[in-house]
């Protein structure tokens, strides 16, 4: 089975969304977030600049690969699953990661019933991530290459043929050099350094 490490997020908020179902109104975010404090932050803001709104309803999920994954669905006060899992079913659907989608509702006097709240909190998220930026990543290792000057050719020799991605560098009579690799491709480039005499080869990500 090939290892998948590629991933879809967004890496700014998309702009405000608006939907409109019976003078009850749907505002839509996405943000992008990899912490449970950021999501907090993102709420509480959200809930001063719409402080008249009924109901802020959320999902979220964060992770790059499906195993690692963490998500979270909240009604926040609307009947059970007529909010948060539709928001996170477009989570799904747009294969997203490291999102936060929140859809905040101002009550227009008529009951939409489950199926219009369904269909209203969906939409809303559905929205907020057509508008959004959507890119592709690689989950990258990063590894610690560690040789003395005299190596140096040999090293560098490695990363240009393999076309490595260098973070940083310290060159001087005792070298070190950061490097990011894709996942697919880590434990390869692992086992290349890790047979040189002479150079050592450190995974970070532990």
């Amino acid at each position: 089975m090939e290892l998948t490490d590629i991933y879809k997020t967004i890496t700014t908020p998309s702009p405000e969304v608006m939907f409109k179902d019976r003078n009850s109104k749907f505002f839509g975010y996405a943000f992008p977030v990899i912490s449970e404090a950021e999501i907090k932050q993102h709420l509480d803001n959200l809930k001063k600049q719409h402080h008249q709104a009924r109901h802020w309803c959320y999902a979220y999920q964060f992770g790059m690969q499906k195993k690692d994954f963490v998500f979270r669905a909240n009604d926040d006060g609307e009947p059970n699953n007529s909010a948060g899992m539709p928001i996170y079913g477009q989570i799904q659907s747009f294969e997203v990661t490291n999102i936060l989608i929140v859809v905040v509702r101002y009550f227009g006097g008529v009951k939409l019933g489950v199926g219009g709240l369904i269909n209203a909190y969906r939409t809303g998220a559905q929205m907020a991530l057509e508008a959004s930026n959507i890119e592709t990543k690689t989950v990258n290792i990063k590894y610690a290459v560690s040789f003395d000057y005299k190596n140096m050719n040999k090293v560098m020799r490695i990363i240009k043929e393999k076309h490595l991605n260098i973070i940083n560098q310290t060159l001087e009579l005792s070298c070190q050099i950061i490097i990011s690799v894709r996942l697919k491709d880590a434990q390869s480039i692992f086992e290349i350094f890790d047979a040189l005499y002479e150079i050592q080869i450190k995974d970070l990500n532990d």
